[in-house]
């Protein structure tokens, strides 16, 4: 018998996180409609999920820009949608009173605003499957304030408490919600973000590693999973530490990145 495939959305999908959840989604029998800015990378994950059996749309579109959530959701009008994965986002790092505005509002309206307004859009389409869920990628650093991280891991913190939250919200209606938190990978994250690139990457995971546990957790309906047992030990003991020592044991950290 011939498996149904149904479509699964996957934003920043050109690299990275998001271009191996991509592919692992691919390999799970989902269709692929994928978003990313580099029309040249897009293509070519696409090529990947299409050898891998998935039927793939892409469309090259920058989601830090007002209005890119509404007019992405515009595409899924008239198509049923069974998985939202919110990956697109980036983080920048500097002294805060240092750092560029624009910068700053471009990553506030990635990591929160769109994410969330997608989210909001496009949950009416996923409400009426029999079976639907959104993964939404945030971060090891939604644990613990970091500084000169600090905007960014502000945004990932928002990442897991709303996705936690909404997951109780939509008990009980076919729709789970998982948050993803990742540590160190390796991506260009830690270039975007001006990190020293040498020692971000000592210990990190694969994209491949992280995509794998995010697409299992996915499809099992966790509510959060930390990728890597390192990893999660490290954020349980956060919660454990009081919040002023963790900010100063991040920035210890942080200061040799």
């Amino acid at each position: 018998m011939e498996t149904t495939r149904r479509l699964a959305l996957v934003t920043g999908a050109s690299s990275g996180i998001g271009a191996q959840i991509a592919l692992e989604l691919a390999r799970n029998s989902f269709d692929l409609f994928l978003t990313g800015r580099d029309a040249q990378r897009l293509e070519s994950v696409a090529v990947s999920a299409r050898l891998a059996g998935a039927q793939v749309e892409t469309l090259v579109l920058d989601l830090a820009k007002v209005g890119a959530a509404q007019a992405l959701s515009k595409h899924f009008e008239e198509r049923e949608l069974s998985v939202l994965v919110n990956n697109a986002g980036f983080g920048s790092s500097g002294d805060f009173a240092q750092m560029d505005p624009q910068t700053l509002e471009s990553m506030i309206l990635l990591n929160v605003s769109t994410l969330t307004l997608l989210t909001r859009l496009l949950l009416p389409n996923l409400l009426r499957q029999p079976e639907a869920r959104v993964l939404n990628v945030a971060s090891t650093a939604a644990f613990s304030p970091c500084p000169t991280l600090a905007v960014y891991a502000a945004t990932k913190a928002y990442v897991l408490s709303f996705s936690e939250a909404l997951a109780t919200e939509l008990q009980g209606t076919g729709v789970s919600v998982t948050a993803v938190c990742p540590g160190a990978t390796v991506t260009n994250f830690a270039q975007t973000a001006a990190l020293n690139v040498t020692q971000f990457s000592r210990g990190a995971m694969s994209a491949e590693q992280v995509a794998r546990q995010s697409v299992r957790a996915l499809l099992r309906g966790k509510r959060s999973l930390v990728t890597g047992w390192p990893n999660a030990a490290m954020a349980f003991l956060t919660r454990l530490t009081p919040r002023s020592l963790a900010a100063g044991i991040a920035a210890s950290i942080l200061k040799n990145n």
